[in-house]
């Protein structure tokens, strides 16, 4: 286990960012189509192929997921990703063509001091072909992919991954995209607000604060009081190598929100576009009531992991007024 995305075998995580333009992308490929379903939280959310997840619409397997920075321009992430996809024969086939199938989602980080003057056209597609093209079994947290210009509140943040397995042996792993409204962080300290779920000392090892101010428990809001439902949003995507319906993968993408609210101060805002993609690569079979409900419990835990490791492993941008990076500050 490399307590990441991809100890869900048959997962490959790419990432292609641009140090300039301060954004970039994170491809997730799936060696074979996995069953995909999504749960949309948040007020303003940018997302690609959304209907196509629909529990009442047809397609009910997805080859990748391509989760960009860039707001809408960032959408662009998802062709680059089919591209690449096209040009080694995956695709949803439709009589002799193949039509590879990508959702995405993309996060707000266009005023974070890169350059985004990038003239007619958008960078996205083409990085996320890079993207898709670099995606392995091994891949970087912190400030880099879709999560490179991602900033919480208070703190720099970027791309978290973590993962766990059940008591019944099921396999389960999230990958956030952290670009939050709010902190992950509790107040002005170390501390985060997912520290009961920590394992290992992944974040820091810190736990919760003795006890809880009233200055802790006040709103920290980005950009404040100029604050705009364009500028936030985290996306995330959380996995298991469990057989299930598009119904059950829509039932883990909600459980699985519930872990945005443990990491996460205050979430699920009109200024927030918060969206969970789940996926499940059906390997294993899985008792439909009970074990669906375990395994969405260990999914929020493992979620809450992610999305504190994205803003434990991230690295402050080369900017003037740019916000700190955790490890800068306490570590």
């Amino acid at each position: 286990m490399k307590n990441c995305l991809t100890d869900i075998p048959g997962v490959r995580v790419g990432h292609a960012d641009d140090a300039a333009l301060a954004s970039g992308v994170t491809a997730i490929v799936f060696d074979e189509p996995a069953v995909m379903a999504m749960d949309v939280r948040g007020g303003g959310p940018g997302i690609r192929e959304g209907a196509l997840l629909d529990l009442a619409n047809t397609v009910e397997r997805v080859d990748a997921l391509a989760l960009s920075g860039g707001s809408a321009f960032g959408l662009e992430a998802g062709g680059g990703v089919q591209a690449w996809l096209a040009g080694h024969g995956r695709g949803f086939a439709v009589g002799d063509a193949l039509i590879p199938i990508v959702p995405g989602a993309v996060v707000f980080d266009l005023i974070n001091g890169g350059n985004k003057k990038w003239g007619r056209i958008a960078p996205y597609l083409e990085l996320g072909y890079q993207a898709a093209s670099a995606a392995g079994g091994t891949f970087a947290q912190g400030s880099v992919g879709a999560g490179l210009g991602a900033t919480t509140s208070t703190l720099k943040a970027g791309v978290g991954s973590a993962s766990a397995v059940t008591k019944d042996g099921i396999t389960v792993a999230a990958l956030a995209v952290v670009n939050a409204v709010g902190t992950v962080t509790i107040g002005e300290g170390p501390h985060f607000w997912a520290a009961p779920f920590e394992q290992n000392g992944e974040f820091g090892g810190r736990g919760w604060p003795a006890e809880f101010t009233p200055d802790m428990l006040a709103a920290r809001l980005k950009g404040a009081p100029d604050t705009t439902s364009i500028e936030n949003t985290t996306i995330a995507i959380v996995v298991t190598d469990a057989i299930l319906t598009k119904p059950q993968a829509k039932r883990l993408a909600v459980i699985a929100q519930t872990g945005f609210a443990r990491a996460i101060y205050p979430v699920h805002a009109p200024l927030d576009g918060d969206v969970v993609f789940a996926a499940a690569t059906c390997t294993k079979p899985i008792e439909p009531l009970i074990g669906l409900t375990e395994l969405g419990m260990v999914a929020a835990n493992t979620m809450s992991r992610a999305i504190a490791r994205g803003v434990y492993e991230a690295t402050a941008l080369p900017f003037p007024g740019a916000l700190p990076a955790w490890k800068d500050k306490f570590g």
